[in-house]
């Protein structure tokens, strides 16, 4: 049946449902009504609150102002995610967001480290990455580029409180047409003729009708499976971490501008410091570890007291077998989950987002237009699987069953023929518009003792006293640069301090 697209009904708040209705209301708004049903009595995840750089497109397209943003949402800056015992216990190394050193020629840089790393030179890949030099030494300022070179500056995400992103994105959304109903949803009305929903009831009795379904109702996916009974794909036989525990502590100095992801001995460790407070979870596979001990663990090791009562999560990684399935399309968790390892959750969300838009019907929805979207969405989630794995996965670690097992399984063969590329020559290929970029791949890879056999003959061009002064002066113009940028709390102090 064809018919206009005038009325969306997004189910579910939370970060998902109100990212939703913003973004939507922002570019969509004069064309379509929209309507956002939400319970205060049924509560939400709230433990997302680490960041990708993407993020800061959702701000550009809002129109919001970054310093603003990061006061109301008691924020601040995220350099990249630092890994702690993960090749083997006592290694640590970053995955820096941005890029390393640059390019000579027509070659990427990391050959040349890798040329000169494969003939006996000691000094770390990260040398040459301001981001992680930066990080370590709790620092932060703007930085587009670096003096008259061509070396790109800092790139950066935000660590934030994510019920208060729900806050503040609800005073966005509103005042530009979108209308919140209050209640809980006890039936889904589907239409006789297609199987399409035709409206959902609450509590009250009053039914919400809509053209267009967002399922943001969390695990439970209340649209897009109790209703539509779309399936589940799961990938927990590569990814079987099942629980999280999580609880806030209170804040300690350094502010560090960087998350921590600490191994331990059946998952790992979260650290994410807001102004107010440090995120702190511990994500761990039930196979392997009670959830008493994995609390125990966590509540160990915290950096301060703890400000509530840890709580427990249960999920399943893995993805919906479609994400948008008759005339309804799941955001954030009721589309899939994946471990909050890179911090791409939120980034889940905004991408869908910016599919739907590019898919966005007129007159009726197209079956085409839902296969296509169905299709990237599926390639997106398998490639971050596919990183997540790799972190597991290239590890040297013999000190309990969970570590031995996550190196000894199968992975994808996308993922072996990646590791198989990069393990004879030092080559990362990225298929389109794929998320993490070849810096990212490279540090996960080297931080977990993936050394290449090889490098890009390319390299070789340049002698070898050449080889030292290039890499020599990169290292020294980072070290200059990130000596005179001001501190992490002093940035935070000056730009965007949260009302307490």
């Amino acid at each position: 049946m064809s018919k206009r697209i005038e009325n969306v009904v997004i189910v579910g708040g939370g970060t998902a449902g109100w990212m939703a209705a913003a973004v939507l209301a922002r570019t969509l708004g004069p064309l379509i009504k929209i309507r956002l049903v939400e319970s205060d009595a049924i509560g939400t995840v709230g433990v997302g609150e680490a960041t990708i750089p993407q993020i800061k497109l959702l701000l550009h397209v809002l129109g919001l102002d970054e310093n603003q943003f990061l006061r109301e949402v008691n924020g601040t800056i995220k350099l990249g995610i630092q890994f702690n015992d993960w090749g083997r216990i006592g290694d640590s190394y970053m995955h820096a967001f941005g890029g390393i050193g640059q390019s000579l020629g027509m070659l990427g840089f990391y050959h040349y480290w890798l040329r000169a790393h494969l003939a006996g030179s000691d000094e770390n890949l990260w040398s040459y990455s301001l981001n992680l030099q930066t990080a370590l030494e709790n620092k932060f300022s703007r930085l587009e580029r670096v003096g008259e070179t061509r070396l790109t500056g800092l790139f950066y995400a935000y660590h934030f409180d994510a019920s208060l992103v729900a806050g503040s994105l609800r005073r966005y959304s509103e005042p530009l047409g979108v209308k919140r109903f209050e209640g809980r949803i006890v039936d889904v009305h589907l239409r006789g003729e297609d199987g399409f929903i035709d409206s959902v009831q609450l509590e009250s009795g009053e039914r919400v009708e809509g053209d267009l379904f967002i399922d943001c109702s969390g695990f439970r996916g209340l649209l897009i499976e109790e209703a539509l009974e779309t399936g589940y794909e799961d990938w927990a036989h590569w990814l079987p971490c099942d629980r999280a525990v999580a609880v806030p502590c209170e804040p300690v100095e350094p502010l560090k501008p960087y998350t921590q992801a600490n191994a331990r001995p059946a998952g790992w460790q979260w650290r994410i410091p807001l102004q107010h407070r440090i995120g702190n979870g511990h994500v761990f596979c039930s196979r392997f570890m009670s959830e008493d001990e994995a609390t125990g663990i966590l509540m160990d090791s915290l950096d301060a007291p703890a400000l509530a009562e840890p709580r427990v999560l249960r999920f399943t990684t893995g993805r919906r077998r479609k994400f948008w399935n008759r005339n309804c399309v799941a955001l954030g968790l009721a589309s899939g989950f994946m471990e909050p390892l890179e911090s791409t959750s939120i980034h889940l969300v905004q991408s869908g987002l910016s599919r739907l838009i590019d898919f966005f019907p007129r007159d009726g929805i197209a079956a085409v237009d839902v296969d296509e979207y169905n299709r990237l969405c599926a390639r997106e989630f398998e490639q971050i699987r596919d990183f997540l794995i790799l972190h597991y996965h290239a590890n040297q670690r013999d000190d309990s069953p969970f570590w031995i097992e996550r190196r000894e399984m199968e992975v994808p063969r996308t993922l072996a023929r990646k590791m198989a590329l990069f393990r004879a020559n030092g080559r990362i290929h990225r298929e389109a518009e794929e998320l993490f970029t070849e810096e990212a791949w490279l540090q996960v890879m080297i931080g977990q003792n993936l050394i290449p056999e090889g490098y890009h003959p390319l390299a070789d061009r340049i002698s070898e006293q050449q080889l030292g002064e290039f890499l020599g002066g990169i290292g020294t113009i980072i070290r200059r640069q990130v000596a005179a940028l001001p501190s992490h709390a002093e940035f935070i102090a000056q730009n965007c301090p949260a009302s307490r």
